[in-house]
């Protein structure tokens, strides 16, 4: 038996061992195509190539492509658990050749690897192609030797492919398999066609045409193949069964589903098997590449394709979460070909078990709604559009639930008064926006977002991707265009672009697009949607424009690496000061971070430099930065810690860092919408650089990572050799030195003012009459000295009143700036009579100056112009007569 693994490396083997470039698979999200939901089949992501605008450095390709049809125009959800064919993931094998061999090799690459490498029998095989294509008939005849009865020419609906209403297109070849007369059907083209004998294996497309807008078609300059070939489809044929979900891959998870839920494999719940099964692949895969449940685009789709697992579920009598529990079967099956599968295995089952959880409670409370609602209701009634919205609004019950509920005994629902209640409500709620200031810009975004919907953000897996342009907006109102050197806002259906929320900052980059490119300058979020800020440098945006978003990429690393560093840094705070510690704020940005956390006193540098040692050996482990949904309880109490100033819902993303530490997750664990490293070894390094105080009992750290940080570092090392230089020392005795220095120049300062003040009590009559005098019958001793700092008047002041005795000093100090100083002294035996403090501010109005302090004996004031020293002396004669 050739199992799915066998044969998928089978296939890319095979066309690589003949010139082609195995690629993997892109996303699941496209990146290249805004109109697409999901990458629905293997070309999308060579949709460029086809079209010439993207070059790549291989002009043959293979890949095994992971697909999802669960909505918009591909949308298998409702068909599947009831046919043998239809899934809502589907694997698609595919050889591409862009410009290089053209039919007669594709024909020949396909048939070689069915009946040679593969065996198949020819006898069972045979092909359709469009009916105009003679030269693919021609081909058929020749190549594979089949006879004109085995080659079905059918027309444009069946076997002619086009990518859109323009664009490169052509027809196509199908190869379809017979399964035997035992099962019902026809041959392609026939009028039993719709059974399941033959079954169409393998799709050859030959793109060969261009359709332009007027209908008419021309020849491509360089002709292309593009092949599709359902995995599961062709596991049945070679393993023998009819039915895709006979196959070694489903048969491992139906058997793992049936015994998480007690139900027989074989026995009446067989169909809600497949389901699980089936779903389980889609809602993995999707919550791998960062698509988590919400009532909004992809995250609704993924909602309706995990609810309608968790229903089956408890259809087979599952009363509380079972679908998470067969993660590990889906890993061990497909995560050697889908290490994403493996990365995010943690992340898809605590997701899953979330909203499995939820699901029950709504489920239950619900059915039991539903029931006395629809009590008067029989076979054939519809159930009120407005009964319904209630369900959903107030009961959290949804729309489809309410449907799938109601089939079975075939009662509808009113659909149209459902999404009636809806708008409604909605408008309502704008209502309640109106205001002005902050609330009318809310007012405004609240609008958008009702208008176009949230944004889809896939920066945390991308930081390219194509869109949409949905509106512009240019000084708070929605324009028809933004035009070279003109600034705006773009909203977009998708973006990678981060939302600055949360501390983190918002991206920049570029929006390119046909004839038009705009430099991202910020990017803000309101309301779900995303707010380009754009300055167009050329050309000319426009709603409905498609668009590339370019994320920059050095940038975007830098704000990671500061990101992660203050998880780091929080949790090392708390080891190094205590659990009192508790985040109060932050900012994250590509140059640096700041912290802000509960703390009553100054940080030592030795706390610092601990905290920094403990953050960089998290550094140094190079562990992986995980993220796994969970509800905002189970977080906090897993040891999660939530950010101040952030806005949670129930279901929250929880990024772990670190080797474990007991608790299973990591290291560090936050609730954190930002985004984030890959490993902890990308920060690089991080480096303290600030510690001060910003309130009462908060601190603010400040730090730099990576790149910066280590300039910083060789930036303060030149520092210390240019000290070591100027001080002709080593650099290890670069702060003795200094300190040696600064010994000295203190000791040459004192020597300085003793000289001066010995300079100044030198004077006498020469100086300009300051020597002392009797008034009043009181020894007035006044001086005008310059070149004195204020802190030296009081010595002089004191070293004058000992050599008078008995009396009242007062010198003036005159600054080069043409300040002045005053200080006065009164002995001890006439404090009673003069107070020196009344003195100086008399001294200190002649100055200019106001005010003056101190004590009976002792004060000091000063004032703007020293011009004034004699009238400053003057005053305070007066005040002594």
């Amino acid at each position: 038996m050739t199992s799915v693994n066998d044969l998928r490396s089978s296939f890319t083997g095979y066309f690589a061992k003949n010139g082609h470039e195995a690629v993997a698979s892109s996303p699941l999200v496209p990146r290249n195509d805004p109109t697409l939901m999901f990458t629905n089949a293997g070309m999308v992501q060579f949709k460029n190539v086809f079209t010439g605008v993207e070059k790549r450095p291989y002009s043959t390709a293979t890949t095994a492509q992971k697909c999802v049809r669960a909505g918009g125009k591909h949308n298998d959800l409702d068909n599947v658990g009831f046919t043998a064919r239809h899934h809502t993931f589907f694997e698609m094998l595919g050889n591409f050749s862009f410009g290089d061999y053209f039919k007669d090799q594709a024909i020949e690459l396909a048939w070689n690897l069915l009946t040679r490498d593969w065996a198949l029998p020819k006898a069972k095989l045979m092909v359709t192609v469009y009916e105009d294509d003679d030269e693919a008939m021609e081909l058929w005849k020749k190549i594979a030797g089949l006879s004109e009865d085995r080659i079905v020419r059918l027309g444009a609906k069946s076997n002619f492919w086009q990518m859109g209403d323009t664009g490169p297109c052509g027809p196509c070849s199908e190869i379809f398999y017979d399964h035997g007369d035992k099962i019902w059907g026809g041959p392609p083209g026939s009028a039993d066609e719709d059974g399941d004998r033959w079954i169409e294996i393998w799709n050859l497309v030959f793109m060969q045409f261009e359709q332009h807008p007027d209908g008419s078609r021309s020849g491509l300059p360089h002709p292309s193949i593009d092949t599709g070939m359902g995995l599961e489809r062709i596991a049945a044929v070679m393993q023998g069964v009819h039915d895709n979900y006979d196959i070694d891959l489903f048969r491992a998870l139906i058997g793992a589903a049936a015994n998480a839920t007690n139900a027989d494999v074989n026995g009446p719940g067989n169909r809600s098997l497949r389901v699980i099964a089936d779903h389980l692949r889609s809602m993995s895969f999707l919550i791998a590449e960062g698509v988590l449940p919400s009532n909004e685009g992809r995250g609704y789709v993924l909602r309706r394709i995990m609810r309608r697992a968790m229903r089956h579920a408890t259809l087979l009598g599952a009363n509380e979460p079972v679908i998470h529990k067969l993660v590990p079967t889906l890993v061990r099956e497909m995560g050697q070909a889908y290490p994403e599968l493996a990365r995010g295995e943690a992340m898809i089952a605590e997701t899953v078990r979330l909203e499995e959880g939820r699901f029950l409670k709504t489920l239950g409370r619900g059915l039991q709604i539903l029931e006395a609602e629809t009590a008067n209701l029989g076979e054939g009634d519809v159930l009120d559009g407005a009964t319904a919205f209630k369900l959903y609004d107030t009961y959290g019950f949804p729309l489809d639930l309410t449907q799938d509920a109601l089939r079975m005994r075939n009662i509808s629902v009113d659909q149209a008064g459902f999404d009636g209640a809806m708008a409604q409500q909605k408008a309502e709620a704008r209502k309640n926006w109106a205001g002005s200031g902050e609330a009318a810009t809310d007012t405004i975004w609240y609008g958008i977002s009702d208008k176009v919907g949230p944004t889809e953000f896939l920066g945390y897996e991308t930081e390219t991707a194509e869109a949409e342009i949905r509106i512009l907006l240019a000084n708070g109102a929605e324009v028809n265009a933004i035009a070279a050197g003109e600034e705006g806002l773009v909203v977009v259906n998708q973006t990678p672009f981060f939302g600055e929320s949360g501390g983190q900052v918002g991206d920049s980059g570029v929006i390119r697009g046909e004839g038009v490119v705009a430099e991202v300058l910020d990017t803000n979020k309101f309301h779900g949607v995303f707010a380009h800020k754009v300055k167009v440098v050329e050309g000319v945006l426009k709603p409905g424009l498609a668009v590339e978003l370019i994320v920059d990429h050095e940038r975007r690393s830098s704000i990671r690496a500061n990101h992660s560093a203050t998880h780091l840094l929080h949790e090392a705070l708390r080891i190094v000061l205590g659990d009192h510690v508790a985040q109060k704020g932050s900012m994250v940005s590509a140059d640096r971070l700041r912290f802000d956390f509960v703390h009553t006193k100054p940080m030592s540098q030795q706390e610092i430099a601990e905290v920094e040692d403990i953050a960089n050996a998290i550094v140094l482990q190079n562990a992986p930065v995980e993220t796994r949904m969970m509800g905002v309880d189970e977080a906090k109490e897993s040891g999660a810690r939530a950010l101040f100033g952030e806005k949670y819902g129930d279901e929250v993303r929880v990024v772990s860092m670190g080797e474990p530490n007991g608790n299973g997750l990591g290291w560090s664990v936050e609730l954190c919408g930002g985004t984030h490293v890959r490993r902890t070894g990308d920060i690089g390094l991080v480096s303290v650089v600030a510690e001060s105080s910003v309130a009462g009992g908060v601190r603010r750290i400040e730090a730099l990572t990576g790149k910066a940080a280590r300039h910083r570092g060789n930036a303060n090392t030149n520092i210390v050799a240019s000290a070591a230089g100027l001080l002709r020392s080593g650099t290890h005795e670069v702060l003795e030195r200094i300190e040696a220095l600064q010994d000295q120049i203190k000791k040459a300062e004192r020597a300085l003012v003793d000289a001066r003040q010995k300079l100044a009590m030198g004077g006498g009559a020469a100086d300009g009459g300051n020597a002392s005098e009797t008034i009043n019958g009181v020894t007035f001793a006044g001086r005008i000295v310059d070149d004195l700092q204020p802190k030296d008047l009081r010595g002089l002041v004191d070293q004058t009143k000992k050599q008078i005795g008995s009396g009242v000093v007062a010198i003036v100090g005159r600054a080069e700036d043409g300040k002045a100083g005053i200080a006065i002294g009164v002995t001890e035996d006439l404090v009673g009579r003069f107070s020196a403090v009344d003195l100086v501010k008399a001294g200190a109005a002649a100055l200019g100056g106001q005010g003056g302090g101190g004590r009976p004996d002792m004060a000091q004031a000063g004032g703007p112009d020293g011009a004034k020293a004699e009238d400053a002396l003057a005053a305070v004669r007066a005040l002594l007569n």
